[in-house]
């Protein structure tokens, strides 16, 4: 029983706390003198990682962040012959921070707490 009500804490502690989700949000965009918002999704949220106490140039801590899987749409406005492309992200999830095309650092910000 008790590992039970362990594994609902740990999954409820995921979604509230930390965790990478898909987020819905609207931007407003203007195109041909007319303003559209535009509807899509976002990655959202925080993943778990360990503050090391000594940093060691050897051993750099792995960073986890929230990254997604991304595709384009097109909305095209009516009466305008621009269209315009958006991204739209279809799955979320915590993975390796790529130094490649991702600021890895330390985040000196206040996160509030869950």
């Amino acid at each position: 029983m008790q590992l039970v009500v362990m594994a609902a804490v740990l999954a409820l502690a995921e979604v509230g706390c930390f965790g990478c989700h898909l987020k819905n949000v609207s931007i407003p965009v203007e195109r041909c003198g007319q303003e559209v918002c535009i509807h899509t999704t976002i990655c959202e949220g925080l993943c778990y990682n360990e503050d090391v106490v000594f940093e060691s140039p050897e051993e750099v801590p792995e960073h986890r962040i929230c990254n997604g899987v991304w595709s384009y749409e097109v909305k095209h406005i009516e009466g305008c012959s621009e269209s315009i492309t958006y991204p739209v992200a279809t799955s979320c999830s915590c993975s390796k921070c790529n130094t490649k095309d991702t600021y890895c650092g330390r985040l000196y910000a206040h996160i509030p707490s869950c």
